[in-house]
């Protein structure tokens, strides 16, 4: 199924820019943070880049995408429901147990945390990552270029506010789905204070 997934991705034009997992063993245990997120389609191409870099994701989605047909698959392919209307949901301490107990499982999140445009990243990857002592690493959709894969990996510092604009100065260029769904532009930078989860 995962094979088949990648290559209805790479038929329809798209390109991945995945690293060999020897150079960066780090993209198999981590928080993948994906942005921009503007579009469902997001998704389906995401995963594909994930499938065709062989590592085991966890991909956090709403809970609404899962119904009697549609569960037995999604789980399967590793997507994982989650209750966003419920700030109470247990998402992030779900998540560290989940990268403490398998380190060949990364955990991918949209930091945006929805499809409309916001003006801040929500906290919740961060604390997942600090928590569980693994790193960040960007992963990236041009929908311009029609390329995909891997940026930069951040270690977190504590800082949450300066590691957070390394990541926006590095996703505020790339072109996405819906270029009026992407709150974030070069010369953008993310307000200061915490956000909810």
């Amino acid at each position: 199924m995962r094979k088949i997934w990648i290559q209805l991705v790479k038929l329809w034009g798209w390109q991945f820019e995945i690293p060999d997992l020897k150079d960066r063993p780090e993209i198999a245990h981590c928080v993948v943070a994906v942005a921009p997120h503007t579009a469902f389609v997001d998704y389906i191409v995401g995963a594909a880049v994930l499938f065709a870099a062989g590592v085991k994701p966890k991909i956090f989605v709403k809970k609404e995408f899962f119904n009697f047909f549609t569960r037995p698959l999604l789980l399967r392919l590793g997507l994982v429901p989650v209750d966003r209307g419920n700030r109470h949901n247990g998402l992030v301490e779900k998540a560290v147990k989940l990268l403490q107990e398998d380190n060949d499982a990364c955990i991918v999140i949209t930091p945006e945390g929805t499809r409309k445009p916001v003006k801040r990243f929500k906290r919740g990857f961060y604390e997942i990552a600090t928590q569980a002592g693994v790193p960040i690493v960007l992963g990236y959709m041009d929908f311009e270029r029609k390329h995909a894969g891997y940026g930069p990996t951040i270690i977190p510092t504590g800082d949450y506010e300066a590691d957070v604009e390394k990541m926006i100065e590095y996703f505020a260029p790339i072109p996405p789905r819906h270029p009026e769904g992407w709150g974030f532009s070069p010369e953008k930078k993310q307000p200061q204070g915490n956000d909810n989860r």
